[in-house]
């Protein structure tokens, strides 16, 4: 590679950043892009997004990074480039809509290198201020630990919501899990406890509930929720949920359901009714379009050859199991449903839809697709695909997707940005990353939930389940949780044969 010595004259540095750090006056000129943890070359960020920091991927003694946008330069360096929050605010204002330019300079023993220019792309349409998701450690069965957190994402501030410590350990804990909101209000919430202590925990407008949704007419408690857009409605998937473990497969763990159905609860009356019950179909993951008038959801025909147990024989056929994409009407005046119809035939090409998520202006579906099943976050080969509801179209997200895991998404509340879980770092654990998507339907160069420390997430051994993105903070202590989850068994529902209006 041939080598050119450059000589630099600096520029005056209107912010100054860590470690006071300095560009080199000489390096040698490398034309290519710098290897950069978390790779942030190229990416579109939001307007309100919490400072990027990453460091070099791989070893070098030293970092150096020079930020600039119009008259804002910010020089930051040592172990990694981290620029303060008020020095990035100051790039991203100047950048809103433009582009941030990145010098990156590495140095090993005395010798420095300076690497090709990269963007990072200042968008106007800002994100919502919070996320949400559940931390999980890899063991898969000590789940004691489990909390469910927010995180601010205009900085660093992370909380915990809902701590399953205080609520017991070993045979006395239980898993949280499901959390979920009305329109992303964080004041209209819900998340399930399984085991001790279990329930369906209801936040409505100040006031804290724990609801016991077994009942004799339904197939269990409900488990995958989605809140009606403004009525106190929220239709759940009702699933007999098992796992089995693989020695051989690249596919480590299989969740599957061996029974689903469909079920609608009113929030306020405390009533819920079965909405879809075939025992030949597995119907999960429901989720509202924006118009409140259809709810769309994931069902899998299976009819059991009756030989051997349900569960082992759902293990067995696992393969054949492949999820298409159904809707059902609603009047919101009569709190009534119509019949299913099919969205997207994902077994005419072999493979299994889940997740069905609609962006909020009601023209996008998202959705992850796998070779089979129903829990792609285990799957390895499960992609993020679109469906362009106005015209049809179907295609492979292949601007989002990488060559590992992608799964759990939701949409931000202006529908410019998703997020959702991926394993592209390690094939092991799940990080949130983030994407700009356009008005039609095209995304960006996702990027990794920033951090405070570059290198937090190699050293974070916790995956990131079900990020929800939330117009706020939850107010609800995590003692409150712990105490309304402890304090009964929880209000026992009723069950009609139909919901009822007011």
């Amino acid at each position: 590679m041939k080598k050119t010595i450059y000589m630099m004259a600096m520029m005056l540095v209107v912010l100054t950043a860590c470690h006071n750090a300095t560009v080199p006056e000489t390096f040698t000129k490398v034309d290519k892009a710098p290897k950069i943890y978390p790779d942030y070359t190229d990416v579109t960020v939001p307007v309100n997004i919490a400072p990027l920091t990453f460091e070099w991927d791989g070893n070098c003694d030293e970092i150096v990074a020079r930020l600039r946008a119009g008259n804002v330069e910010v020089v930051s360096g040592g172990n990694a480039v981290q620029p303060s929050m008020d020095e990035w605010h100051e790039l991203t204002a100047q950048a809103a809509g433009q582009a941030i330019s990145v010098e990156v300079y590495a140095r090993n023993g005395d010798e420095w290198r300076g690497y090709r220019p990269f963007s990072i792309y200042v968008s106007k349409d800002s994100i919502d201020p919070y996320l949400s998701y559940r931390l999980i450690s890899p063991s898969y069965v000590a789940y004691e630990e489990l909390t469910l957190n927010q995180r601010c994402l205009e900085n660093y501030d992370e909380e915990v919501m809902v701590d399953n410590m205080l609520c017991g350990t070993e045979i006395d804990g239980q898993c949280v899990n499901c959390h979920n909101y009305q329109q992303w209000n964080p004041r209209r919430m819900q998340f399930h406890a399984r085991q001790s202590h279990g329930g369906t925990v209801i936040s409505y407008d100040g006031k804290l509930r724990k609801i016991n949704m077994r009942h004799d007419s339904i197939l269990s408690a409900g488990v995958y929720p989605t809140w009606h857009p403004w009525l106190p409605l929220i239709v759940y998937s009702t699933n007999k949920t098992s796992q089995s473990f693989h020695t051989r497969n690249l596919n480590k763990i299989e969740v599957f359901d061996d029974g689903s159905d469909l079920i609608a609860y009113d929030v306020e009356k405390n009533e819920v009714t079965n909405i879809e019950n075939d025992s030949t179909e597995f119907e999960v993951f429901p989720y509202w379009a924006p118009d409140g008038k259809t709810v769309y959801y994931c069902s899998a025909h299976f009819e059991y050859l009756d030989t051997i147990e349900h569960s082992v024989e759902v293990i067995r056929r696992a393969k054949e199991i492949k999820y298409n994409i159904y809707k059902k009407s609603f009047d919101p005046e009569t709190y009534t449903f119509g019949p299913r119809e099919l969205v997207f035939a994902a077994d005419s090409l072999g493979k299994s839809a889940t997740l069905p998520r609609i962006s909020p202006d009601g023209r996008f579906l998202m959705f992850t697709l796998g070779n089979y099943g129903v829990f792609h976050i285990w799957h390895h080969e499960a992609d993020l695909w679109m469906m362009d509801l106005s015209s049809g179209e179907v295609r492979n997200i292949k601007e989002i997707n990488s060559n590992d895991t992608e799964s759990y998404h939701s949409w931000s509340s202006n529908g410019r940005w998703v997020v959702f879980s991926s394993r592209r770092g390690d094939g092991g654990y799940t990080r949130p990353f983030m994407a700009h998507i356009d008005a039609n339907g095209h995304g960006s160069k996702p990027f990794e939930l920033p951090q405070a420390d570059p290198d937090y997430h190699r050293q974070f051994m916790k995956s990131y389940n079900i990020p929800e993105f939330m117009k706020g903070r939850v107010e609800v202590t995590p003692q409150a949780f712990a105490r309304v989850l402890k304090a009964s068994d929880g209000e026992p529902v009723k069950y009609v044969s139909t919901l009822r209006t007011k």
